[in-house]
């Protein structure tokens, strides 16, 4: 005997594929992968010039609010581990690019 039953009259309703709204992402720009890839560098590099900044003023006082430094800081982090992963798969797809035969 399955225990799907008892499990699914616990949890209620479990939502389906045509229930989960779909977000559109905010696309800044309908250029080319290279200028997207720039615009997420900036903004990366934006994140971190900002948590820099908080943490400065943090520092001296400017502002009190611990939990919005943090915040930034890792946001920043979040976004340069992402960045440096996608750098890491962009060379790996051209190390396996190079290795096939033509």
């Amino acid at each position: 005997m399955s225990s799907i039953p008892i499990i699914s009259q616990k949890l209620g309703a479990i939502p389906g594929p045509q229930e989960v709204p779909f977000i559109k992402p905010d696309v800044k720009s309908n250029g080319s992968f290279g200028d997207t890839l720039k615009e997420f560098i900036n903004d990366v590099n934006d994140m971190q010039i900002t948590a820099g900044d908080k943490t400065m003023k943090f520092a001296t006082g400017e502002i009190k609010d611990l939990h919005e430094v943090m915040a930034a800081a890792e946001e920043a982090g979040i976004s340069l581990m992402l960045l440096m992963e996608l750098r890491n798969k962009a060379l790996d797809g051209y190390k396996e690019l190079m290795r096939t035969p033509v």
